[in-house]
């Protein structure tokens, strides 16, 4: 995630005292069920003289109990940071797609000392976040086949072009920008099981790019044909020409792809004045970010010529992957805001339920509740499902109870007298509608999934340290949250459709050897268990959770994947799995279905304080001293061929 440290929500400061919360909170219930250590400023029952084992084991060598057996089996890589990547004794590692790869039998070579948007469209995009895979029925000679989804969330200009830095932004001329735009989207590649390796498959009909320029696209759902979304080159509203900052997202149970719009605010410059309609909609957004330069050579992008552009973005875009000549459909019905993520899981009465976080200091967590009920029998009675339905918010309330609150046009405040004249004004100003009914603000809430078995759903609230003491709420119990926490969501009966449910912390992240931090971790953990900033989330075939960072370098430690435990006596223990290369964060976790291949995507790879092209932090994952960092998918698999995690 690109991150400016800002916030836009006015009702941030309307917490209680940080002291009275904690105390009143955490009184109430057993923390982590009873099984966790606290800082100093919170007293829990502890497994007092545990150590941490390799393979996830407990010894208590005071009473000489059995060990307590955990479900993840591996070594522990170390806590650190250098130029590569590390994964635990026993496991491989393939890198699968770099940016600029080819992903078609014609595209041209990759040369970074020359780059086109008519090459980068026909490569793998840059910056890769979320990862999807969908598999496909065997070939005619029993090969295993899958399709790979793949998000591109931004581009890092200074690290992407030679020459750039020095005369930065001027440097960015109209076709750089261009280059930009078509390594942005998302990339969809088949792939073939060779030998226990995955390999691309370079001649597939299913591979495809989705770009921020170039890709058709209709608006569906209630904010289509809205006078707000319509701009000059599209005066009805109801067509897009492209996806950008697609951050996390989701395959649908019906195999499509779900690419989700982050922040939008930064590709738009120019400015409005304060009587325009849209000027307290864009504030609200942080409009304009400008963070890319696109606006100085497109006028889309550049609010004082198209005022309504930013609210075309924002958005959950659906993409048939299964059908390469598709139209992508922005589903407007699911709410505008800086989407984390679109999860879905179907609900026992057959509703579909999509998770969503608003990825801002100060902003909320979602969920979309289906109207129609999903048919496994019939897919395209289900490709719809995502345009009509009930969009929610969530309150979390200091008992642990959560209520999940409708945003429906003419109920409670969201009505014309407030300036939502019908449910397209409603979900194009998704914000303002959420702070109008109370919601609970949150620390950056990043990728939310529901676990398939349990009736449970994690919230990575990645980390917020804008809050202040008098700003904490019971579920962000920390002012200066540096190092981000998760958040439990249990739903009644295992249903996700409820408009109701609990709530619970499974960890406080930070290192739970400094009172200071307040982190919350079961005693089991080990010296390199421990992380900050959690970010994506993923569920392996066994059920078990995995953690991404985006921010554990403010811990003094690279960014990686952890494995979690969410019950029994090791609740709240964490293993480190995965090590990305300095200055790199790690997106999109994902397994195959029988789990024995793990997918990541490395992105911003060499980026740091003053990296360039000509000096990145590392030149990972090639080395070519030449040559740049290059944004990757990877793929892990154990040497024995079991499944990963043990």
């Amino acid at each position: 995630m690109h991150d400016d440290d800002t916030f836009t929500n006015p009702r941030a400061h309307d917490g209680g005292a940080l002291d009275e919360l904690i105390t009143r909170r955490f009184s109430r219930r057993r923390l982590l069920k009873g099984s966790l250590v606290a800082s100093a400023a919170l007293s829990v029952p502890s497994l007092q003289g545990c150590s941490p084992q390799p393979g996830g084991r407990v010894e208590d060598p005071e009473t000489a109990a059995l060990p307590v057996s955990g479900r993840f089996n591996f070594e522990e890589i170390a806590r650190g940071s250098d130029q590569t990547h590390h994964v635990p004794a026993g496991y491989d590692l393939d890198v699968l797609l770099r940016w600029g790869d080819p992903l078609f039998s014609d595209s041209p070579d990759f040369d970074p000392q020359s780059q086109t948007a008519a090459a980068q469209s026909r490569q793998f995009g840059y910056n890769c976040d979320f990862v999807g895979f969908l598999p496909l029925p065997p070939d005619a000679d029993d090969v295993p086949r899958g399709l790979l989804c793949v998000n591109h969330e931004f581009t890092s200009s200074v690290l992407m072009f030679p020459g750039v830095a020095a005369d930065y932004p001027s440097s960015m001329t109209a076709e750089r920008c261009a280059v930009e735009m078509a390594a942005h989207g998302g990339s969809v590649v088949e792939l073939k099981l060779v030998a226990d390796r995955w390999q691309v498959v370079l001649d597939s009909a299913y591979n495809r790019r989705i770009m921020a320029d170039g890709t058709p696209m209709a608006f569906s759902g209630p904010a289509a044909g809205s006078p707000r979304l319509a701009i000059g080159s599209d005066p009805s509203g109801t067509r897009a020409t492209g996806t950008l900052n697609n951050c996390a997202g989701g395959v649908t149970p019906w195999g499509t792809y779900l690419l989700a719009e982050e922040n939008f605010h930064g590709y738009f410059q120019g400015e409005l004045t304060e009587d325009h309609p849209e000027t307290p909609n864009h504030q609200r957004y942080g409009v304009p970010g400008g963070w890319f330069q696109w606006g100085r050579h497109r006028d889309e992008f550049n609010v004082s010529s198209e005022p309504n552009a930013p609210n075309r973005f924002g958005w959950v875009v659906e993409v048939d992957i299964l059908d390469p000549q598709s139209t992508p459909k922005k589903r407007t019905a699911l709410g505008r805001f800086k989407h984390e993520g679109a999860e879905s899981v179907v609900a026992p009465d057959g509703r579909v339920v999509v998770y969503m976080g608003d990825d801002e200091r100060f902003e909320y967590v979602y969920k979309f509740v289906t109207e129609g009920r999903y048919d496994p029998d019939n897919r395209s009675a289900n490709l719809d499902l995502l345009d009509k339905g009930t969009l929610f918010v969530a309150r979390f309330n200091e008992d642990g109870s959560l209520n999940w609150l409708p945003l429906i046009h003419g109920q409670g405040p969201l009505t014309t007298a407030n300036g939502f004249a019908s449910q397209a004004d409603v979900v194009i100003e998704c914000r303002r509608a959420a702070d109008l009914l109370g919601a609970t603000p949150m620390d950056r809430p990043e990728d939310v999934e529901a676990q398939p078995d349990t009736g449970r759903a994690y919230v990575m609230l990645t980390n917020n340290t804008l809050r202040e003491a008098d700003d904490v709420n019971a579920a962000n119990p920390r002012a200066n949250n540096a190092f981000g926490h998760i958040v439990e969501i249990t739903s009644p009966d295992g249903d996700h459709a409820s408009d109701s449910a609990r709530w619970d912390i499974l960890i406080q992240c930070g290192d739970p050897e400094d009172p200071s931090f307040a982190a919350v971790w079961n005693p089991a953990t080990s010296p390199n268990g421990w992380f900050g900033s959690p970010d994506n989330c993923a569920f392996d075939a066994s059920g078990r959770l995995w953690v991404a960072t985006d921010g554990n370098q403010a811990t003094g430690a690279a960014d990686g994947l952890w494995g979690i435990e969410t019950d029994g006596p090791l609740r709240g223990t964490g293993y480190a799995f995965f090590r990305a290369p300095v200055g790199a964060e790690v997106c999109g976790p994902r397994f195959t279905p029988e789990g024995k291949t793990l997918f990541l995507a490395v992105q911003h790879p060499g980026d740091g304080r003053q990296a360039t092209f000509e000096s990145p932090t590392t030149r990972w994952p090639d080395f070519d001293p030449a040559g740049p960092p290059r944004p990757s998918v990877v793929s892990i698999y154990r040497q024995d061929g079991g499944p990963i995690g043990g």
